[in-house]
C-alpha cells in the first residue's frame, strides 16, 4: 500500500469515524432529553399522589364529622 493510498485510507477512516460521533452525540442528546422527561413525569406523579393521600385524608376527616354532627342532632343518614 502506498503512502497516498494510505492517506486516503486514513481519510476516509476519520471521515467515518466522526460521522459516528456525531450520530452517537445527537442519540445521546435524544436519551438525555427522554430521561429528563421521564424524572419530570414522576415528580408529578409523586406530587399528584402525594395530593391525593392528602385529599383522602380530608375527606375522611369531613365524613367522620358529619356522622358526628348527625349522631349529636339526631339526624339519620342514610348509606351511600
Amino acid at each position: 500500500m502506498s503512502k497516498d493510498e494510505f492517506t486516503k485510507l486514513f481519510k476516509y477512516v476519520e471521515r467515518r469515524f466522526n460521522e459516528m460521533d456525531r450520530r452517537f452525540d445527537e442519540q445521546n442528546e435524544k436519551i438525555d432529553d427522554i430521561r429528563a422527561g421521564v424524572a419530570e413525569l414522576a415528580g408529578q406523579i409523586r406530587d399528584y399522589h402525594q395530593e391525593m393521600i392528602m385529599l383522602a385524608h380530608k375527606v375522611d376527616r369531613l365524613e367522620r364529622w358529619i356522622h358526628e354532627i348527625a349522631q349529636k342532632t339526631g339526624v339519620k343518614l342514610s348509606p351511600p
